[in-house]
């Protein structure tokens, strides 16, 4: 009966959400509406989309593993960085680029740097985005498969076709609408699964008093492995997260510089708190059911749970927020290299191109994204692993560039380029040979070092630049 009614109400809610974008899509006339939303967004709104963009697949589906098996350091990794990386961006980032007016990461570093810059790591960030998507597919594809029994591979291509159509039709708006819906969804189902997991175990003391003292230890296990991956993780989620498109796309879709920078400090909020109800979810549902841990590296956990221990209301409600989060999670990722591959790749080597026919490019984008996230999906079904995997060619190329190009006036054109080819060269070189320190490691300082270098053996003929000067206007 049950799962009948999961059948019905399910497909129905997510086209109710579609619809929503459908709805949204109204407000698009021209590409900045797509992309930007008009540059109209509240604090609220701003805050509620980041949240949405990073509160996905691996915070429901990937994380509570980890933390049941390495503790209050995968809670350090998994969450704490991203919401350091959140407060960071705030703080030095939010107010001086979105006072350039500018709608990508490329923008910035063209105007500081030059075009040719911009074209290289216009193309790089849009690479990282496969894997991430990827991960999205593939927790749409469990659910699916643990809802409907459809196959993995099934559940990825139906996945994507949902998602294509969602993001092709609502861009910015529907993507901003449906995100402050679904969040507070999924916020609600996971409270009412939380209280009733913890009505079986007797409350959240029970869950920590058989665990062993390092459980409780912010650091990893002593071991090398254990160190590189504690490390790695910090790297991506961190300083790898600092140059991303998804967050800068939401500020700058902010209808002011204070409703930027104090939507970024609300989804930092969000993204601590929240995540932290299905880490609860997870211990409690090892402590009742322990085989858990045994299906899908413990990545079903939370939805054996809802089915498990929730009315059919409950699960309706849960599986339907959770599809629609996963869903608002993937749109938009996929509207961040699609924004990119228009703004960047498209329009500088378009000259004279319409914003009508820009729109439709960057639309089209989307469906490209789609393709080639699919096959990422297909050979990958590790949601934690794809999304850290998305964030090591940033760290390693894009990180130095952007940073060092933000705060120090004399990064040059030349050790910006040489930051991208030695920090990637090195990231690849550790990675074929599968060295047991994390490639990142080697790849961000290596890449860091050879920007300083680079910039001092080569300066730019006018040092700071004109642009640069402009930058720190009224700062």
């Amino acid at each position: 009966m049950n799962q009948s009614a999961l059948a019905i109400f399910i497909p129905l809610y997510m086209v109710i959400t579609i619809a929503i974008g459908f709805w949204a899509s109204k407000r698009i006339k021209t590409s900045t509406d797509f992309t930007l939303a008009g540059r109209s967004l509240s604090t609220s709104i701003v805050g509620v989309t980041i949240f949405a963009t990073w509160f996905g697949a691996s915070q429901i589906m990937g994380n509570p593993a980890h933390f049941i098996e390495r503790g209050f350091a995968a809670f350090a990794t998994n969450i704490f960085s991203g919401t350091l990386c959140l407060v960071f961006i705030g703080f030095f980032y939010a107010k001086k680029l979105y006072r350039m007016n500018i709608a990508t990461v490329g923008d910035f570093i063209r105007i500081r740097f030059n075009k040719k810059l911009d074209l290289a790591i216009s193309i790089i960030l849009v690479f990282t985005y496969f894997p991430w998507i990827a991960s999205q597919f593939v927790a749409l594809a469990l659910l699916f498969q643990a809802v409907f029994g459809l196959s993995v591979r099934n559940g990825i291509l139906l996945s994507a076709t949902i998602v294509v159509i969602y993001t092709y039709v609502g861009g910015m708006w529907a993507v901003s609408y449906t995100d402050m819906l679904q969040s507070i969804l999924i916020l609600v189902g996971l409270i009412i699964l939380l209280v009733n997991v913890l009505d079986q175990t007797g409350g959240v003391t029970p869950l920590f008093t058989d665990k062993p003292k390092e459980f409780f230890s912010i650091f990893p296990k002593q071991g090398l492995d254990n160190w590189s991956e504690y490390i790695a993780i910090w790297l991506a989620f961190f300083i790898g997260a600092t140059p991303v498109q998804e967050i800068y796309q939401r500020a700058f879709s902010a209808k002011s510089e204070k409703a930027a920078m104090n939507g970024i400090y609300l989804s930092g909020f969000l993204l601590l708190v929240i995540p932290s109800i299905p880490l609860l979810i997870g211990l409690g549902a090892v402590k009742l059911h322990p085989e858990l841990m045994n299906v899908d590296g413990g990545q079903s956990i939370i939805p054996a749970m809802v089915t498990a221990y929730s009315g059919i209301a409950v699960q309706v409600l849960f599986y339907g927020a959770l599809i629609s989060s996963i869903l608002s999670t993937s749109s938009g990722a996929m509207l961040a290299p699609a924004t990119v591959i228009g703004e960047n790749l498209l329009k500088p080597y378009l000259p004279g191109i319409s914003d009508k026919k820009l729109l439709l490019w960057t639309r089209i984008s989307v469906v490209a994204v789609a393709l080639i996230s699919c096959v990422f999906a297909f050979n990958d079904t590790d949601i934690v692993g794809l999304v850290v995997a998305s964030l090591s060619l940033v760290l390693v190329c894009i990180f130095a560039p952007f940073t060092f190009g933000f705060f120090w006036k004399k990064a040059s054109v030349f050790g910006a380029w040489m930051a991208i080819i030695v920090g990637g060269i090195t990231w690849l070189i550790c990675y074929l040979l599968d060295t047991r320190i994390d490639p990142t490691i080697y790849g961000t300082p290596a890449s860091c070092i050879a920007m300083v270098i680079g910039s001092l053996i080569k300066p730019d003929k006018t040092e700071g630049k004109i642009a640069f000067a402009k930058m720190r206007v009224k700062n």
